[in-house]
């Protein structure tokens, strides 16, 4: 078995809505890492952020402040926000283990738009997500390990354990089930965490459904924008062993 690093900063990156705070909560449920919630987004949206106790109130300081840490930690963040100083920082992005996690745009966007009555084409965040992508890729000559998030949801135990694989950490079956309740470090944006705070494991169960759902005016204009990132992100996803398809209607649903 390999083993585990002592000193790792790993890294999940996500369009909002894509299922990854659900996903922080399952890394917090394992005990050996310490777990941060987006403080790149919280130094963008409320101008500072705590990281071992010492308060960051701009890029450079929160990745100096990331990368002093020692141990096991694992953060998750948001492309609502573009991180300029990220996207040029080789150092950061060799060091860190950078992932991703996708989910597709349509949901996105209709489940971004429930929350967020006017939201702009850029904070959907996918071409965020794939300049930064662009920019670990670069930096290491290696494609990042992607998460497509239906896996996550369709096959949660298969999709973790290739996850833990590929990033080189130890497989914990147990940590795929969580008592539900909000965590402390999501109540500053908590109306965003309704559903990962009520849910207990990655299922579909706790989203709304929506079915018959259409994007009009710009949203559309925002799906048909996102999509090629998606689709571009999409082909880099890690293989998961597949279950059966369920039968779905066809057709667009822009």
């Amino acid at each position: 078995m390999r083993q585990q690093p002592d000193d790792l900063l790993l890294a999940l990156w996500s369009a909002p809505r894509c299922r990854s705070t659900a996903f922080e909560r399952m890394m917090k449920e394992r005990g050996d890492f310490e777990v941060l919630h987006e403080p790149f987004s919280h130094v963008a949206d409320f101008g500072e952020a705590v990281i071992d106790g010492h308060t960051v109130r701009d890029e450079p300081s929160l990745v100096g402040a990331l990368t002093a840490l020692r141990g096991r930690v694992f953060f998750k963040d948001t492309t609502d926000f573009r991180y300029p100083h990220v996207l040029t920082d080789t150092a950061f992005l060799r060091g860190a283990v950078h992932t991703f996690i996708i989910r597709d745009p349509f949901e996105v966007i209709a489940s971004h738009a429930e929350l967020n009555a006017r939201p702009t084409r850029d904070e959907i965040g996918f071409g965020r997500l794939a300049e930064l992508f662009d920019a670990v890729y670069a930096a290491t000559g290696q494609p990042p390990v992607v998460i497509d998030s239906d896996d996550l949801v369709d096959r949660p135990e298969a999709t973790v354990a290739a996850y833990c694989a590929r990033v080189g950490i130890a497989f914990d079956p147990a940590a795929l089930t969580w008592p539900a309740a909000e965590q402390p470090e999501w109540q500053r944006t908590g109306r965003w965490h309704r559903q990962a705070s009520a849910s207990t494991g990655f299922s579909r169960a706790y989203e709304r459904d929506r079915t018959g759902v259409r994007l009009t005016g710009p949203l559309s204009d925002y799906y048909a924008h996102h999509l090629p990132y998606y689709e571009r992100l999409r082909s880099h996803a890690m293989p998961v062993a597949q279950a059966p398809v369920d039968d779905q209607p066809g057709g667009s649903r822009v």
